[in-house]
């Protein structure tokens, strides 16, 4: 009997702590389903860019920052305090911050990097590899696509080799080199949202 009744709390145990998990499993996929929704955006407008006028399309670049921004703030405020999110969200901070400083440009890279999946990010990279081969990709989207993704991987912890090391550091842009020492120290979203500002106005020019 009193075996019995081990087992009914420990099944009672696991059951509450397999419905934490649940939760916090449910929370990110909802917080996924909200970037995709902002990414989806991005990636819609520069694909319509050359059928808007310049000033729509920094609008509505803006607008979509200004989201991305709110919805950084709500993803903020729900992993303070919470480790479990902390290990959960964490990159998909780090993702959206590089899209507001416009690190990064590339939607596609973005989601791959906030969803912690560098195994479709290297998938990527190999495809990019063939296509600057055989003039389906131009060099300069081709460079800028993999910086993206080469820093994308260092931040998620991948071993980079040293050809790609050396890449990195020959084609990095300057917004990505701020950003690289701003995310250093994860408590600066002052100096992230003084680095977007600076690459909106860079992009007006």
């Amino acid at each position: 009997m009193s075996q019995m009744n081990l087992a009914a709390s420990g099944n009672k145990g696991g059951s509450m702590a397999s419905r934490g998990k649940s939760e916090t499993g449910k929370l990110k996929q909802n917080m996924e389903e909200q970037l995709d929704r902002l990414m989806q955006q991005l990636q819609d407008l520069e694909e319509c860019r050359e059928d808007l006028e310049e000033e729509e399309y920094e609008e509505t670049k803006k607008e979509t920052l200004e989201q991305l921004n709110e919805f950084n703030e709500s993803l903020k405020k729900m992993v303070t305090g919470n480790m479990t999110l902390v290990d959960e969200l964490g990159g998909m901070q780090l993702a959206i911050q590089a899209a507001i400083s416009q690190a990064f440009k590339t939607p596609e890279v973005i989601r791959m990097f906030a969803k912690k999946q560098p195994g479709q990010l290297r998938t990527r990279l190999a495809e990019m590899d063939r296509d600057v081969m055989v003039g389906k990709l131009s060099r300069d989207v081709y460079t800028q696509q993999k910086v993206e993704i080469l820093t994308a991987l260092r931040k998620l912890g991948e071993k980079l080799t040293v050809e790609d090391e050396t890449f990195l550091a020959e084609n990095v842009t300057a917004t990505l080199s701020q950003f690289e020492k701003i995310t250093a120290d994860l408590g600066s979203e002052d100096k992230i949202m003084a680095l977007a500002s600076s690459g909106v106005e860079k992009t007006k020019v």
